[in-house]
């Protein structure tokens, strides 16, 4: 189902409920992977879902469709994703290294990955990036998406995502060189 479609159900009263249904079901798999690159955790990830689902229902009459839907979505659960993370940091008085270190073990420990020595390395070598520059790299690298959809999407500009990103791959082969 289109977005125009979509919003159209989710408008009308009598069909508000299955329209949200669909929206779930047409997004939720992309927004979960966004969110579980970042906090690595499964159970985390989903709680983070649920949380952005819920922000997009309370929501949805306040979307202009000035941008597209998933675009909307991606950055509410990108939003809740850096608050998660921040808060986390905060709540335990981590140093960065050491929120490094639990995410590292759930990476070491999680079932998603399929055991690829290079896979992993790649993950943990992600989990040593400042998390602004590992969002950019994971929709950049992984989501393929375009520098304007970030843009759209983190309120950062064009030349700012190209920075980020690039310090990110230099980062990156730093410490896949080294390791």
């Amino acid at each position: 189902m289109e977005d125009r479609e979509l919003l159209e159900k989710i408008r009308n009263p009598e069909s508000r409920n299955f329209g949200f249904n669909q929206l779930v079901r047409n997004y939720q798999q992309r927004i979960y992977w966004h969110i579980r690159k970042m906090v690595i955790d499964h159970d985390d990830a989903d709680d983070l879902v649920q949380e952005v689902f819920v922000k997009v229902w309370k929501n949805l009459d306040k979307f202009r469709e000035d941008s597209q839907l998933y675009t909307w979505i991606y950055k509410i659960a990108t939003n809740e994703c850096l608050n998660f993370l921040r808060k986390k940091r905060n709540k335990f008085f981590f140093p960065i290294h050491d929120l490094e270190s639990e995410l590292t073990h759930k990476l070491e420990s999680g079932i998603h990955l399929d055991g690829e020595e290079v896979q992993l390395k790649l993950q943990k070598a992600l989990l040593k990036l400042p998390d602004k520059q590992r969002m950019v790299f994971n929709m950049k690298y992984f989501d393929d998406m375009k520098y304007e959809e970030i843009s759209e999407i983190t309120g950062t500009s064009v030349g700012s995502l190209k920075a980020n990103y690039h310090h990110a791959v230099k980062k990156l082969e730093d410490y896949l060189t080294l390791n």
